[in-house]
């Protein structure tokens, strides 16, 4: 069985399109008839986004954390205990590929980390164009990046039981159990090919925020230099 864990806070606006997407994913012929469990992990949510995914046939776990690592923590441990031989992660304002979960598989790594695309620039206010063309400049959109995204990521049950599963961290998480991974010699992949698609706040605020520091480190060592 292949799990995927979903966490949500408040994604009533989004949710329906991300469950959508994935029972498209869930249903592609080249998986064979594996069975796929989708997770909703509901975090301190008071909308409706745990009304739409009953209604969508989704379960649902709901949690007070407010932790994006505790999310998807909770949710991995359901699906394992449920049997889950792999795991795949997205997020409640992401549509994946039609055939994302069979990319993943067919990589045969212990993890894989995808790429990300957004559909709508405008959630970014007046910063919008600044950010969607500092993203068009630094983000590497082949195989072979080293971007770490939690809202397309997948791993293997023994690779994450072995490292211990997502940390309690509030932002980063994704970032901490790759490093987790790497340490323990997993095989990674980096993939172009599973795709997903979406809003991704966060996603792009961390990266413009990693490549200002690093603009502000070159002009320094410039001022150094010169």
């Amino acid at each position: 069985m292949i799990g995927v864990v979903v966490p949500a806070h408040d994604e009533a606006d989004h949710i329906g399109d991300t469950l959508v997407a994935l029972a498209l994913a869930a249903r592609h012929p080249d998986l064979a008839g594996e069975p796929v469990e989708v997770l909703v992990v509901l975090d301190s949510c008071g909308d409706a986004t745990g009304d739409i995914a009953r209604a969508c046939g989704i379960d649902t776990l709901a949690i007070e954390a407010r932790n994006v690592g505790r999310a998807r923590a909770a949710g991995a441990t359901d699906l394992l205990a449920r049997g889950a031989r792999w795991l795949a992660f997205t997020d409640a304002d992401t549509r994946v590929a039609p055939d994302w979960l069979v990319r993943q598989l067919e990589l045969d790594a212990d993890v894989v980390c995808g790429s990300i695309g957004v559909e709508d620039w405008s959630a970014h206010g007046t910063q919008a164009g600044f950010i969607r063309d500092h993203f068009a400049r630094t983000y590497q959109d082949a195989d072979g990046h080293r971007h770490i995204h939690g809202a397309n990521l997948g791993v293997s049950a023994e690779a994450y039981l072995r490292v211990g599963g997502f940390r309690p961290l509030a932002c980063s998480e994704d970032v901490a159990l790759v490093a987790a991974l790497q340490a323990c010699g997993a095989r990674i992949a980096w993939s172009a090919n599973a795709r997903a698609r979406g809003g991704f706040g966060d996603t792009l605020l961390a990266v413009i925020a990693a490549g200002l520091a690093v603009t502000a480190v070159t002009v320094a060592a410039q001022r150094v230099i010169e």
